[in-house]
């Protein structure tokens, strides 16, 4: 079944369902071992190897490079697909998919044939960028100073997510000078210990732990040229996370929607001789369904803000580009708590449809919810409507950058 006759609404462009219809069987595999995965903390390394198998770790690299040239769009809409199979799978990939937009928009011929390479070749990125120290904004304690002709790294990263999973780490740090300096380290080089302690109540498959950097020694060409990150970045990531919201949703509309279907017991104060009949439940379905239906269709509107800063950055055109970097910041901003509050409603609402018998662990209802509030504590929304009325009242240009250790 496509996404229009789903009723989620049509897909970003005319070949998107012919994209989806090649990830597809592998979400449905990913979303029946989801529950069980999140009862038994069982971390997705089997599932990711599906995705990686399947080519989605390559979504956005040209077809001549093994990859399927996915716009931004397409790539959204397929996250959001892939969230509502598991949403800690999707955030586990985040850093990858930063790293590959990082990769297509170097300046630096040299590094980005490199990575561009590594990833066709399906090999993936994890996150080594977050600190949960005291560092200024910008700033890291983590050290890269140069030793001969390469370089030694030492410090301590936390939500370091997906880096469990990866291939490489993308590290931020700070050279020996104090100046900002970024790396990809091999995960299983030594002196890199990747630990899997995040205890966090949601999104807890994600290996967003600590990773330790004990004099690890990097050839030259492993550290980036260009310190900086895409013009696009901090949309990007936060719109990730927004598509993962909008995933989160969808799963729990259907979820909510099939078992008030098959549900044979009926409230002793209800309005109707079946569940399925009874118009306040359906109520309660329809807004979980209609939520989820407006996240997404937001998320997609946000992407597609993003794809015009990507094609005024392929096109040279860098004023064009900056212009439309600043108001899909602020698009990607003022959606936060919009988004947000939808999931966070939704994800609450549905038990109205089924009572307690909806909190039975073996359900897995409850991880909605779990998953929800935990991404929607990223950069907490409250920041981001005073960037957005910044902007609506003084014109001020969104930051370009968090504090550390916030997602």
């Amino acid at each position: 079944m496509s996404q229009t006759q789903a009723g989620w609404g049509g897909g970003p462009s005319a070949r998107y369902e012919d994209l989806a219809e090649r990830f597809r069987p592998v979400f449905r595999r990913i979303r029946e071992t989801a529950p069980a995965r999140d009862r038994d903390r069982r971390l997705p390394h089997e599932e990711i190897a599906w995705l990686r198998e399947a080519g989605f770790t390559t979504l956005r690299l040209p077809r001549a490079q093994n990859g399927h040239d996915a716009t931004l769009p397409e790539l959204f809409n397929l996250l959001i697909e892939l969230s509502a199979a598991d949403s800690n799978v999707t955030n586990a990939l985040r850093a990858h998919f930063g790293f590959t937009e990082d990769a297509l928009n170097s300046r630096f011929p040299a590094w980005r044939e490199a990575w561009l390479a590594r990833i066709a070749r399906g090999e993936t990125v994890g996150s080594g960028v977050s600190e949960s120290g005291s560092a200024k904004v910008g700033s890291f304690d983590t050290v890269l100073r140069r030793d001969g002709a390469g370089w030694r790294l030492d410090g301590t990263k936390y939500y370091t997510t997906g880096s469990l999973f990866s291939d490489w780490i993308h590290l931020a740090a700070e050279d020996e000078t104090g100046a900002p300096v970024g790396a990809a380290v091999p995960r299983r080089a030594p002196g890199v210990e990747v630990v899997d302690d995040w205890d966090g109540f949601g999104q807890a498959l994600t290996a967003s732990g600590t990773v330790r950097f004990t004099d690890v020694a990097l050839s030259p060409d492993l550290v980036n040229p260009d310190p900086g990150r895409f013009r696009y970045a901090m949309a990007f990531f936060q719109l990730v996370h927004l598509a993962t919201l909008a995933g989160i949703a969808r799963a729990a509309a259907e979820d909510v929607a099939r078992l008030v279907g098959e549900r044979r017991r009926v409230y002793s104060h209800g309005n109707a001789a079946t569940v399925a009949e009874d118009p306040q439940v359906l109520q309660v379905v329809g807004r979980v369904r209609g939520a989820a239906y407006a996240a997404g269709a937001v998320a997609l509107k946000n992407a597609e803000a993003l794809q015009r800063v990507y094609a005024a950055d392929q096109a040279g055109d860098a004023e064009t580009a900056e212009a439309a970097g600043r108001v899909a910041d602020v698009e990607v901003n003022q959606s936060v708590t919009v988004v947000t509050s939808l999931v966070l409603d939704a994800t609450t609402l549905l038990f109205d449809a089924l009572g307690a018998s909806a909190t039975a662990r073996t359900l897995g209802l409850d991880r909605y919810w779990r998953n929800a509030r935990t991404i929607a504590s990223h950069n907490p929304r409250i920041y981001r409507d005073r960037i957005v009325g910044d902007f609506a009242v003084n014109g001020a240009t969104p930051p370009k950058q968090y504090r550390v250790g916030q997602g």
